[in-house]
């Protein structure tokens, strides 16, 4: 199982955690929302829980829960500039089909058993 972290969403999530002036990670999830199926979200973790997952890259962390992992396993993770918006972009291999607006996703079946993987310690 793995996450990818770019340099410029590893830059990201230092500036967030440093604006914030506490937290160990970003966690990303995944929740049913939308007109597609699954929408991703964010938060700044403060503690890393019993079944998060722990990736790293250039200096940060992200954190992702056991549930989380089967949707977002092979991600690579990106922040970029679009016009006036900014955002995590997500390069999922998992992801079907997105929905017009690109908000939320549906996955391909989940091809991997996380219960039997070890978590972060």
């Amino acid at each position: 199982m793995t996450i990818t972290l770019t340099e410029n969403a590893a830059k990201q999530i230092q500036r967030l955690l440093a604006k914030r002036g506490k937290g160990i990670a970003l966690r990303i999830g995944v929740k049913q929302v939308g007109c597609t199926g699954l929408a991703h979200t964010f938060d700044i973790a403060d503690e890393i829980r019993a079944n998060d997952h722990s990736f790293g890259s250039d200096g940060a962390r992200v954190l992702i829960d056991v549930d989380s992992l089967a949707f977002l396993d092979g991600s690579r993770i990106d922040f970029v500039t679009e016009g006036l918006k900014q955002m995590f972009k997500f390069d999922n291999p998992n992801v079907d089909s997105e929905c017009g607006c690109g908000e939320s996703f549906n996955v391909k079946k989940p091809k991997l058993d996380v219960k039997n993987t070890e978590v972060a310690k």
